[in-house]
């Protein structure tokens, strides 16, 4: 990619345009980062203001350096990155994994519906809690049940093979109430809308005994973030189960 003539110091040259770190802008860069030595330096071109917040914080992230960020001619701003050096590579991404904060973007798309933007990822959310199978995207109650039986069918999985136990099949059901669903709806305003509990049931297969089972499974509820924060202030029954 040849240099830029507007920062004749950058080694390389990328064009974001409109995009966001959420919607494309990242992997574009991470792309035009490979290739360079530890130090190299990327200039980033962007039109898109939240850049502005969010290429910062994810330099900090990664521990890319931001050299320096200026205005540009066609509502352009220009971010000149350095590439982080090898030798420091983990002292930094443990550095950044401690002080590290998630962060998601939220846009109402009309009616009961919301565009959710992750990193790179986008995905549409209903309303807050529905009861109507015909909806057309998951309500979010059900996208927090979702990062639960997800976050924990990874993790055990991940452990299990840390162990070298090969797993065939692993499989997660999460089903939970509400305390009470009429204060959600408007109907009533006694009690809370909050889950009351969490049933949560694991069905595994792998090479791996029973009591091995039940020790990585719960050293996989003890470490996940989700399970922890919610444990927090919902109960959880969670049983793994072999097959």
């Amino acid at each position: 990619m040849p240099d830029d003539p507007s920062d004749p110091t950058a080694d390389a040259v990328c064009d974001g345009g409109d995009l966001d770190c959420g919607s494309g802008l990242l992997l574009i860069i991470r792309s035009a980062m490979a290739p360079l030595q530890p130090g190299g330096t990327l200039l980033v071109k962007s039109r898109e203001s939240s850049v502005r917040e969010d290429l910062p914080a994810w330099c900090r992230m990664v521990g890319h350096g931001l050299l320096r960020e200026t205005e540009a001619d066609n509502g352009y701003r220009h971010f000149l990155l350095r590439k982080k050096d090898d030798d420091a590579e983990l002292a930094t991404d443990l550095e950044q994994a401690r002080r590290h904060h998630w962060q998601v973007r939220a846009r109402w798309t009309g009616g009961m519906q919301a565009k959710v933007t992750v990193r790179n990822h986008g995905f549409a959310i209903g309303q807050p809690a529905s009861f109507d199978t015909e909806d057309v995207a998951p309500s979010a109650i059900e996208f927090l049940l979702s990062a639960l039986a997800g976050a924990l069918c990874s993790g055990l999985q991940w452990r299990l093979s840390r162990l070298g136990a090969e797993v065939h099949n692993l499989e997660v059901v999460a089903k939970a109430k509400s305390q009470n669903n009429l204060v959600f709806l408007g109907v009533e305003d006694a009690g809370s809308p909050a889950l009351a509990d969490i049933e949560l049931s694991l069905y595994v297969a792998a090479d791996v005994d029973d009591e091995q089972l039940q020790a990585v499974f719960a050293e996989t509820v003890r470490r996940c973030p989700v399970t922890q924060s919610l444990l927090q202030t919902v109960a959880i029954d969670a049983r793994a189960r072999k097959v």
